[in-house]
């Protein structure tokens, strides 16, 4: 395994990241074994607050929606981003770049912005302005350059690029969960479920808004595919992502169809316990970024 980079990348539990070895199965670990480190979000239920991905998985959020019980989340307080980044001083970094969801949908940037004001090494922190695995890609192109030996600067680009080039659409069972959290407007509810239509929902510079409109949950399905191939076929070299909560079947079928599409493999993950939260039982995603011509040949190393 090869030494720790000097710049270790930081992102947070809303990135969707799976298991490295499904990384590698699709192809978009490329050897990669230095990965961002994960800060969680939180879950707020009715018995406490419960700490994404250590006492509370996207399975237990959708049991507790089914049974009415209303959640909400809340972001990583300053002082867990300190010890991060303190824990990655101690390991011999020389630099961070944090890169974290959306500031429209999260204050979870301002979290670590504060924390690296305190932090004892140069703190660069990255608004991805999106979610999800359109998240997570960013983190991982930005580590795969920490680890190629580049500087914070090239790093925290790197991820902001990825980012920028991110598509992310989504259909949910009921809006209800997102206009109780603040994450959509009324108005945009309400057009959404006019006339019995399905909306098609994405992340509009970092924030949720209202697509399109389809008449039938099948259409809607349909369509959300064929977003993801139109937007994967401008990509140069596109990675794509299938996301759900509660409907691994459904995902499958889309990851299936958009692989013979498209000609590359995605990530199929559940959304985040957090973003599950606001997006209820049944959701479904796709997101797709570029990666572009930008490339660092890493030898194979372990999984991070």
């Amino acid at each position: 395994m090869r030494d720790e980079p000097a710049v270790r990348v930081v992102t947070d539990s809303t990135a969707c990241l799976p298991d490295p070895a499904d990384l590698v199965e699709v192809g978009v670990l490329d050897g990669l074994d230095a990965g961002p480190l994960v800060v969680p979000l939180h879950v707020v239920t009715s018995d406490g607050e419960r700490c994404e991905g250590v006492d509370i998985t996207p399975e237990d959020v959708a049991d507790r929606i089914s049974r009415g019980e209303r959640l909400t989340t809340s972001q990583p307080a300053t002082e867990e981003f300190t010890r991060a980044f303190r824990g990655l001083v101690a390991a011999g970094a020389r630099s961070v770049v944090s890169v974290h969801l959306s500031s429209a949908l999260s204050g979870t940037v301002d979290s670590a912005a504060r924390a690296g004001q305190r932090a004892m090494l140069p703190v660069r922190v990255v608004d991805s302005r999106s979610a999800a695995m359109a998240l997570g890609f960013a983190a991982l192109e930005a580590s795969r350059c920490a680890a190629a030996g580049c500087d914070a600067d090239h790093v925290a680009r790197r991820a902001q690029e990825v980012a920028d080039s991110a598509g992310a659409w989504f259909l949910v069972d009921s809006l209800d969960h997102l206009r109780r959290g603040g994450r959509l407007s009324a108005p945009a509810a309400a057009l959404g479920t006019a006339l019995g239509v399905r909306p098609i929902l994405g992340l509009v510079d970092g924030r949720v808004d209202l697509v399109q409109r389809v008449r039938t949950r099948k259409a809607a399905v349909a369509r959300l595919v064929d977003l993801a191939v139109e937007r994967a076929a401008q990509a140069s070299r596109p990675a794509l992502a299938v996301h759900h909560l509660g409907a691994p079947e459904r995902a499958q079928e889309v990851a299936a169809e958009l692989a013979e599409r498209v000609g590359a493999r995605p990530v199929v993950s559940p959304v985040s316990a957090v973003l599950g939260a606001h997006v209820g039982p049944g959701a479904l995603a796709v997101v797709v970024v570029d990666r572009g011509a930008h490339v660092h040949d890493l030898e194979p190393g372990g999984p991070w």
